[in-house]
């Protein structure tokens, strides 16, 4: 099931070496403009994409009909032709759908600072435009993957609604837009600033509640698309915020590299500024990290990244947990139970608890472990 109004397809057009898919779409089915909002990378080195689709969305008042992407290559700090040939990609697909090329937003993803293969790209938008259809989600999602171990297509319905969304994520994933690009669609109906408002709260805590290296890529992007008319349904904000959830719990399940999936929890903080603070920093500690792929429950990293994150601390006050196992109470060491702090160190999930006993500040934020494959799949172009 997808939401109504909308069709999407993906090929293989020769971006990537390898002949995967590597050209996506997602549209409304009749090619009409919709209510579109957007939340782009805070990078200030933004990739031609991102800086195309935010002039796209603002010349249209927030209105799209469909969303063209490509991977294998980012079309980042290429400069002006970067610009040019994502311009072009937006007038080709709008040629075919019958729409305004403002009307179409452009997403990429893949190596930067590498002159986009445009003559491909060109040659895949034919067979992309007469491949769409309503069941051609999972063809668009295998086609944005870069890293990634599978791809991600979560749908969730409201009381007379769905909201269905797609993405790509597997590193360089940090706040403020955890690569990562996501397409949300839904039959819904929404106004441009009420889609908006709904995005970017359901981003607020799913995608930027998310970290696997610290990261923050030139190209992240998340889109959503209503296709239901005016008058938002008053469920869609959660759902959104569930698909949203969903799909950021997949990018870390599915990282590059990892063996574990951790969440952080900050408790007891002096606000919740402070506790997303605190969290953030013991989530993108390279030890930490090292720790959790170690199976290793040293606490006392956490401690320290705890103390030096900006957040109030008191070493005496603080109290730190595995799986609910408590390790450190009141700043020291305390009595566990060994074999069931062993159990949840070797789960999949590792869930950690920090309690900084200075209010009720809180936050949350989804990370992973740091493995050798990570660094070998890093430590060359790609």
């Amino acid at each position: 099931m997808s939401a109504r109004g909308f069709v999407a397809s993906g090929v293989a057009c020769g971006i990537k070496e390898s002949g995967a898919p590597d050209l996506a779409l997602v549209a409304t089915a009749d090619g009409r403009p919709v209510p579109a909002a957007a939340v782009f990378t805070s990078n200030l080195a933004p990739a031609a994409p991102v800086q195309v689709s935010r002039a796209h969305l603002e010349a249209t008042g927030g209105f799209a009909s469909a969303v063209v992407i490509n991977s294998g290559n980012a079309n980042a700090a290429t400069g002006a032709a970067g610009r040019e040939q994502a311009e072009q990609t937006c007038a080709t697909v709008a040629e075919g759908l019958g729409c305004r090329p403002e009307e179409v937003l452009v997403c990429s993803t893949g190596l930067i600072g590498i002159p986009l293969p445009f003559a491909a790209l060109q040659s895949g938008i034919a067979p992309l435009l007469a491949a769409r259809h309503a069941s051609g989600f999972p063809d668009a999602a295998l086609a944005m993957m870069t890293t990634d171990m599978s791809p991600k297509d979560v749908l969730r319905s409201g009381e007379g609604f769905v909201v269905r969304g797609i993405a790509k994520g597997a590193a360089m994933l940090a706040p403020n837009m955890a690569t990562m690009l996501a397409v949300l669609t839904t039959d819904a109906g929404s106004s441009p600033a009420e889609l908006r408002a709904a995005l970017r709260a359901a981003v607020a805590h799913s995608f930027n509640d998310l970290s696997v290296d610290g990261a923050t890529s030139t190209n992240d992007t998340v889109i959503a698309l209503a296709a239901g008319g005016a008058g938002a349904r008053p469920a869609l904000a959660g759902v959104m915020a569930d698909v949203c959830a969903e799909l950021a719990t997949l990018m870390a399940d599915g990282a590059e590299g990892a063996t574990k999936r951790a969440r952080i929890r900050v408790t007891g903080a002096a606000s919740v500024t402070d506790a997303g603070r605190a969290a953030r920093k013991v989530a993108e500690s390279q030890l930490v990290q090292c720790s959790l792929y170690g199976a290793d429950p040293y606490w006392g990293r956490i401690v320290s990244e705890l103390g030096s994150s900006g957040a109030a601390f008191d070493p005496d006050r603080v109290s730190i947990a595995y799986g609910g196992v408590e390790v450190c109470r009141a700043g020291v060491a305390c009595d566990r139970d060994d074999g069931a702090l062993a159990a949840a160190m070797a789960a999949r999930n590792v869930e950690i608890t920090a309690d900084l006993g200075l209010g009720d500040g809180t936050a949350v934020v989804t990370f992973t472990d740091l493995s050798p494959e990570y660094i070998a799949e890093n430590m060359r172009t790609s």
